[in-house]
């Protein structure tokens, strides 16, 4: 009955940290839920207090700027449904350090299959309790020379 109970107990545990999602993987949900224009799921993935910040290569120079989450969200929700958004993600670089994470994602932009810009995306992840958030991002945006 003992072995019973330490099978049973080690499969259920093994199957509630299984469910467990990645640093990458709530990235990777980040952009399902981007390209959808769903702000719900992005809302769900983020901190509320979440930092969110670009560093736009601009002919007056770099410039750093902060956007609030509920003007990026509503920024979101109100692209055009004829407008179609891709960000293509080059290459995932993932440290982990307890519960601390940070993504880092290449990226070229496309608007209506068009490339739009290049750049990175800097994220930064906590565990809370079990469940990772998006606690920071930053992105750099540059046009690319074609």
């Amino acid at each position: 009955m003992r072995k019973l109970f330490i099978i049973t107990t080690v499969l259920v545990s093994n199957l509630i940290f299984a469910q467990e999602k990645t640093p990458k993987a709530i990235v990777e949900d980040f952009f399902i839920a981007f390209h959808a224009k769903d702000t719900v799921a992005l809302k769900e993935l983020c901190h509320p207090e979440i930092v969110l910040r670009t560093v736009a290569n601009t002919k007056e120079g770099n410039k750093l700027k902060d956007e609030k989450f509920d003007e990026f969200l509503n920024s979101i929700a109100t692209i055009p449904a004829n407008l179609k958004i891709f960000e293509k993600l080059i290459d995932y670089k993932v440290e982990i350090d307890g519960n601390l994470a940070h993504v880092w994602t290449p990226y070229e932009f496309y608007v209506n299959d068009k490339l739009s810009h290049i750049g990175a995306n800097a994220f930064t992840l906590y565990n809370d309790n079990g469940k990772w958030q998006i606690i920071h991002l930053i992105d750099t945006r540059r046009k690319k020379s074609l």
